[in-house]
């Protein structure tokens, strides 16, 4: 083979891994951006911290998955917590503000980082049962999975056609169906509804620095559930698709450094950053080349494209500020539908814990608050007691 031939297949090769990062990152970030933007705001962001956050979590979401990848040679791809973002359009502004959101987003890593550190606690939280936490997860989606319907209600000329555009891209371009939608609602938005220039004309994002105010009901309302959410729908499901390809990461490693990213992007109005799922799909899949030694270059791909993306963040978060809210929860509704049946699935799939499950999905879908401690929570400790007490055996 002379040199020649040598290039040429050099390049035949990276155009695989590379269009599979870069398809990777522009589908995660058009399908989850009206969710993250949506949930900032619900717990207080104004759009410019709004802006911040999304800013700072593509940062990180960049330096991390360049350099687990490069470093592993595997493609560890990192994105943020979708469900996690959903979290917190359910939970709304706690009483001390968006100060108080920005705590719990702390004491959400840095129970990350406990879980990386310390193998007893990782070990502990992997032992909650999957049906309960998938219950919590399926009612904190529900809501947003609902507004689609609502939107229909209160604003049928916009939002049919939305959900119109999505249905046939499902049939047609199913993994193109919500980055469809989200241009068809910007068009529908701009088109339709008076949009502030300044909106329009957003420059590059400017990092905020939010000091957080300590709040108990927030952590344990917004941080403890964003945990959990996190750890069983994204990192064990963003283990499992690695798993699944042939990969085996350190977990420890990469928990840790998740969580000590997470403080940061906290500090700046963003919440947790770890293990991407559906995306790492793509990246550590066939989609992203025959040879799996070489697919972690789709991961440095879709890093690099999430940065180039994040310094639109002010625009996008600006625009969305400005479009009719219920339209964009419309939007983020669709992409979650996929999410909210699986968690439905996995929470009902065990026979024996199916009942307990229930208990814990209606508690979390009720929005119920005790104590300035959102549902979430409550639904996972409800569900957890019946399970316990459908499980005690008397002993003796």
């Amino acid at each position: 083979m002379d040199d020649g031939t040598r290039i040429e297949a050099a390049g035949n090769s990276l155009v695989q891994p590379l269009s599979a990062g870069i398809l990777a990152s522009l589908v995660g970030f058009a399908s989850s951006v009206p969710v993250l933007v949506a949930g900032l705001t619900a717990a207080g962001a104004s759009p410019a911290e709004a802006a911040s956050g999304l800013f700072a979590i593509c940062l990180a979401v960049a330096v991390l998955g360049i350099g687990l990848s490069v470093r592993s040679r595997m493609p560890v791809t990192i994105a943020w917590s979708t469900p996690g973002a959903a979290l917190l359009v359910s939970t709304g502004t706690p009483t001390g503000g968006y100060p108080a959101t920005v705590a719990a987003f702390l004491a959400a890593a840095a129970l990350i980082v406990v879980a990386g550190l310390w193998k007893p606690f990782g070990r502990a939280v992997a032992a909650i049962p999957m049906s309960l936490a998938n219950a919590m997860l399926a009612g904190i989606l529900l809501e947003l999975c609902l507004a689609p319907l609502k939107a229909v209600e209160a604003m049928p000329l916009l939002a049919l056609p939305i959900i119109l555009v999505w249905a046939v891209a499902m049939r047609f371009l199913r993994r193109f169906a919500v980055p469809i939608s989200v241009v068809v609602t910007a068009i529908i938005v701009v088109s339709a509804t008076t949009i502030p220039p300044a909106a329009l004309a957003a420059s590059l994002p400017k990092p905020i620095l939010v000091l957080p105010a300590f709040d108990l009901n927030a952590i344990i309302g917004i941080g403890l559930p964003l945990f959990l959410v996190t750890m069983a729908s994204q990192n064990v499901t963003g283990l499992a698709v690695l798993n699944a390809n042939g990969y085996r990461p350190a977990v420890g490693p990469i928990f840790t450094l998740t969580g000590l990213a997470s403080i940061v992007t906290g500090l700046f109005g963003g919440h947790t950053v770890n293990l991407a799922a559906i995306t790492a799909a793509l990246c550590a899949g066939p989609e992203a080349g025959a040879d799996p030694a070489r697919r972690w270059i789709a991961s440095v791909a879709c890093s690099v494209t999430y940065l180039l993306l994040g310094f639109g963040a002010a625009f996008a978060a600006a625009f969305i500020a400005a479009s009719p809210p219920l339209l964009i929860q419309a939007v983020a509704g669709l992409a979650l539908l996929g999410s909210l049946a699986s968690a439905l699935s996995g929470a009902l799939n065990n026979e024996a814990d199916r009942l307990p499950a229930a208990i814990a999905f209606v508690t979390t879908a009720s929005g119920v608050s005790f104590y300035g401690i959102g549902s979430a929570f409550w639904g996972l400790a409800a569900g957890g007691l019946l399970m316990a007490l459908l499980r005690w055996r008397p002993t003796g």
